[in-house]
């Protein structure tokens, strides 16, 4: 089991930045894969970013040039540094780990391959 909670969302103008943090605890070592997802009120749970055990790194277009995803394997902790935050970024933001290996720069993009999820931190852009 893989325990996982999510923070730093908040209120934001547009053009700013937010640093999402995601604790891990429990069976850490079977971790391969973690990611971000995100979900607006009404629609699908879209992926955001990835990053592997090898540290290779996979984003969603939308975000790309602007979000950073990150880990401190000493603090068990999956970070997604936001700038230049848009409207449409506003979300609820959910971290996810998955035992799944994968190969170097192969992103694990399908939600069912998931294993476990944070219960979410919410991140609204104002106009």
């Amino acid at each position: 089991q893989v325990q996982l909670v999510e923070s730093g969302g908040g209120l934001v103008q547009a053009g700013g930045s937010l640093r999402l943090s995601c604790v891990a605890s429990g069976n850490i070592i079977s971790i391969n894969n973690w990611a971000w997802y995100r979900q607006a009120p009404g629609k699908e749970r879209d992926l955001v970013a990835t990053i592997n055990s090898g540290l290779s790194t996979y984003y969603a277009d939308s975000v790309k040039g602007r979000f950073t995803i990150s880990r401190d394997n000493a603090k068990n902790t999956l970070y997604l540094q936001m700038n230049n935050l848009k409207p449409e970024d506003t979300a609820m933001y959910y971290c996810a780990t998955s035992r799944i290996a994968t190969t170097p720069y192969t992103p694990l993009k399908m939600k069912g391959q998931y294993d476990y999820w944070g219960q979410g931190t919410q991140v609204t852009v104002s106009s």
